[in-house]
């Protein structure tokens, strides 16, 4: 049996956060700290945090068999009954305009319910039609797009953007200049024609945020249909919380996943069963596996155990 644990912002790069890592408010995680002694560190996937797709995206595609690349993983194709066709996802927001940037906050944290997002579907989706690109709902806040102008398009995941400003966000797609022309045109539309839809208004009176835009990512084509293995365990507690920028409940989050999935998993590795932790934060992703019991690991935790084990906001701040 072999029980996998993917944990997304296990840290984040905010100032606020990695004040919480020094150790300032955050929790002890004895279970944690009684599971990385017994695990061997495997090799790290180092990057920065000004990456396209982060750590914890990066981890769970290669958990499941898909390419990674710089220009973004191809989310929208692997979930097609066609990947071989270029595809995106057009997820909806809020793009808010301060003082010389534009910040974005993403669907989920607008209450946007689906009978207004289909009327917004069903007056945009034409407007794409026209540019060679079919539009599906697929949810409130996410539509699937597909279409050859979305071939090669390089773009950075929703994780990535939200909360942030987005200028930072948008890399030139050398594989397709016309393509990402053409994005930035249908944006500039969107924006017009949701600034002037009944739903607008409706959602102005009742003092919720305008849906004034979309954001594409997920794209890309696959060389052929994937052959996809089974997903890790991977809760999503810190990632809401740390997405908000909410730090007091990423802390409650982390308490819980280190009495509920932490506990669990080590527990199994107590049982002798084999587990796979991997922590990831903004910059890199860190991987810890259960390794034969031979002498050499024996003498290896004697040592640990002698000497003790670097404190957990040292390891979280290392992601």
């Amino acid at each position: 049996m072999s029980t996998q644990l993917l944990i997304p912002f296990a840290a984040a790069s905010a100032p606020e956060c990695q004040a919480l890592l020094s150790g300032l408010a955050l929790p002890n995680l004895p279970n944690l700290q009684a599971l990385l002694p017994r695990l061997a560190e495997q090799p790290a996937d180092r990057d920065d945090d000004h990456s396209l797709s982060p750590p914890h995206e990066r981890a769970l595609a290669r958990a499941l068999g898909l390419p990674v690349a710089d220009g973004g993983i191809p989310w929208a194709a692997a979930q097609s009954d066609a990947p071989t066709a270029p595809q995106a996802w057009f997820s909806l927001c809020h793009y808010q305009v301060a003082t010389g940037q534009v910040n974005l906050l993403p669907g989920a944290q607008l209450g946007l319910d689906a009978a207004d997002s289909r009327a917004l579907f069903d007056a945009f989706a034409p407007l794409c039609a026209e540019d060679g690109i079919t539009l599906r709902w697929d949810s409130a806040t996410e539509w699937h797009a597909s279409g050859e102008p979305l071939r090669g398009i390089a773009c950075a995941s929703l994780d990535r953007v939200s909360g942030r400003q987005v200028g930072d966000w948008m890399p030139p797609s050398p594989a397709n200049p016309t393509g990402a022309r053409l994005l930035q045109r249908l944006q500039s539309e969107a924006q017009m024609l949701f600034y002037s839809h009944p739903v607008h208004d409706a959602r102005a009176a009742q003092g919720q945020l305008a849906v004034n835009g979309f954001w594409v990512h997920g794209a890309g084509a696959l060389d052929a249909a994937p052959t996809l293995q089974a997903p890790p365990a991977m809760p999503d507690g810190l990632r809401q919380a740390a997405l908000r920028g909410d730090w007091p409940a990423w802390t409650t989050a982390w308490q819980a996943l280190d009495r509920t999935d932490i506990a669990a998993l080590l527990a199994a590795a107590q049982r002798g069963e084999s587990v796979t932790l991997t922590l990831c934060g903004e910059r890199h992703a860190r991987t810890w596996t259960t390794a034969p019991a031979s002498a050499f690991a024996r003498l290896g935790r004697s040592i640990k155990s002698l000497f003790g084990t670097a404190p957990i906001g040292d390891t979280l701040k290392d992601l």
